[in-house]
């Protein structure tokens, strides 16, 4: 998760990292101007993108024959397009990630791995970061079949829900997987494209979403 000290009182702004609970950042940089006009809670995809810029979480997730025994992934996430905050942690559960490392960042006073935590100090508007690791993402549900869960991603102040565009990239083994479904369904603002071995998706959205892939052994 992204998490920053609030400097004004217990305003918060979040926007969700794979595998990771709600983040919070500091709301004295984010843009009020867009206030009457946020999202109070229920998901709901945006059929066009936002004017501006929004937060945008990119996942590249790697499903190999190993993953299927232990339930490690691989992991490439970037964040890009980040509010700017005086501090800010993306973190992830403890026992669930290994191999944290930054790759890249820009516009990011200082970055540095701790513990499951990547800590950011000095994030300016438009900042980008990207990092690599392994993560348990994926669960043996039982009798051949597979759950590779994702979410809730958000970007979150006070009670309403600001636009966060998300893209995932999941390659699979498919001469030992087959996808069986992916929620939430296809629809308009949420978008996937399925071929043997690999799945993308592309949303933006408002309020919480979850994603879950169901895969089945051959």
């Amino acid at each position: 998760m992204i998490r920053a000290k609030p400097r004004l009182g217990r305003r918060v702004l979040a926007a969700l990292a794979l595998v990771a609970a709600v983040p919070t950042a500091a709301s004295d940089d984010f843009d009020m101007r867009s206030a009457d006009a946020v999202n109070e809670g229920a998901l709901r995809f945006l059929e066009a993108p936002p004017a501006n810029a929004v937060h945008h979480h990119e996942n590249r997730v790697r499903v190999t024959a190993e993953s299927l025994r232990s339930g490690w992934v691989e992991l490439e996430q970037c964040h890009s397009h980040m509010d700017a905050v005086p501090r800010s942690q993306i973190t992830f559960r403890e026992g669930y990630v290994r191999g944290l490392a930054i790759d890249t960042f820009s516009g990011i006073g200082r970055a540095w791995v701790e513990g499951a935590s990547v800590q950011l100090e000095n994030v300016a508007p438009g900042a980008r970061l990207c990092l690599s690791a392994r993560t348990r993402a994926l669960r043996n549900t039982g009798n051949g079949y597979y759950s590779l869960s994702h979410g809730p991603y958000m970007r979150k102040f006070l009670d309403g829900y600001y636009p966060m565009h998300v893209t995932l990239d999941v390659t699979y083994p498919a001469a030992q997987l087959r996808l069986l479904d992916v929620s939430p369904e296809r629809q308009p603002g949420f978008a996937h494209d399925e071929a043997p071995g690999r799945v993308k998706l592309d949303t933006h959205f408002e309020g919480e979403l979850r994603l879950v892939f169901q895969f089945e052994h051959r």
